[in-house]
């Protein structure tokens, strides 16, 4: 990896990485009361911290769980900026929510934050015992790159029959890391993702371009959909993203995966954060009462 690469992506997580991960002050829920814990899962890739969001009532059988990974280009690591989300769907889904902390670039770059998404999540699901909840209702999903790291542990998952994720969300995600970034068009002439700063994430993420391709990196590349979890899409329709988004939904969908797929018009990259409220709102419920659905919370 350069020099230069490298010390932009230092340069993105120490001067910008509390910008990047600013959360609309009308989109923290700061009405769902927060009960949380540390969790720390060793991986093949190290050890892992997470967070443990339970939902505020409790039953007489152990409740499914869901597995979010936050964005931030795979260079900024604040899964604090996911909080909102996390509560509101334990509170709303009715499950155990484990948010990853898993590691970024340039620091550390792939195949790691892969290896450690599969390994948190293939933990949680065995160790549903010993965490109290139900391992066998499970469901993964994130946002921005934490999606792309969802399509590949639900990829891996497949391959190996370890485990079978009832859902995964898609929010927001690149799915192709090969091609370049400014063919990528947005809808408004000034949206979030820049071409410069897209190529300071794949950079520092995947250094070598050889590996860009590959269907860990690039899902919307591959080829062999089928019998992938059942998927929740959403776009924003002036995102950058958005073309490879809808690209992957319509692939699935072709493979014969379950898929809803969601369009949010008038909204850019990184909404369920930033805002619009009225759309950033309706996407998280969307989220929620999604998994609620497909995790059977409350059979």
């Amino acid at each position: 990896m350069p020099l230069s690469a490298r010390i932009q992506a230092r340069g993105i997580q120490l001067l910008l990485g509390r910008m990047i991960s600013r959360v609309h002050r009308d989109l923290r829920f700061t009405d769902i009361a927060k009960d949380t814990e540390a969790l720390r899962v060793e991986t093949g890739a190290g050890p892992v911290s997470c967070t443990v969001y339970r939902p505020p009532v409790t039953t007489d059988t152990p409740a499914p769980v869901y597995v979010n990974f936050h964005g931030g280009g795979f260079v900024v690591g604040r899964p604090e900026q996911d909080d909102h989300i996390c509560r509101y769907i334990a509170a709303t889904a009715g499950c155990v929510v484990i948010n990853v902390d898993y590691a970024v670039a340039p620091q550390r770059q792939y195949p790691v934050p892969v290896t450690q998404a599969y390994d948190v999540t293939a933990w949680v699901a065995e160790n549903g015992s010993a965490g109290g909840w139900d391992g066998s209702r499970l469901a993964v999903g994130g946002h921005s790159a934490g999606a792309n790291l969802t399509a590949a542990v639900c990829r891996l998952a497949r391959d190996r029959g370890t485990f079978s994720p009832r859902l995964q969300i898609l929010d927001s995600a690149p799915f192709d890391q090969l091609a370049d970034p400014a063919t990528k068009q947005s809808l408004i002439a000034k949206p979030l993702l820049t071409p410069q700063i897209m190529r300071i994430f794949v950079a520092a993420y995947v250094p070598d371009p050889a590996d860009r391709a590959h269907p860990l990196v690039s899902p919307g590349l591959a080829d062999d959909l089928a019998g992938l979890p059942p998927a929740l899409v959403i776009t924003a329709a002036n995102d950058r993203l958005r073309d490879e988004g809808d690209a992957y939904a319509k692939a699935l969908d072709a493979a014969g995966v379950p898929v809803t797929h969601r369009v949010f018009e008038g909204v850019d990259h990184y909404f369920t954060h930033t805002g619009p409220v009225p759309e950033g709102k309706e996407a998280i419920d969307l989220m929620a009462t999604t998994l609620r659905t497909a995790l059977g919370a409350g059979d």
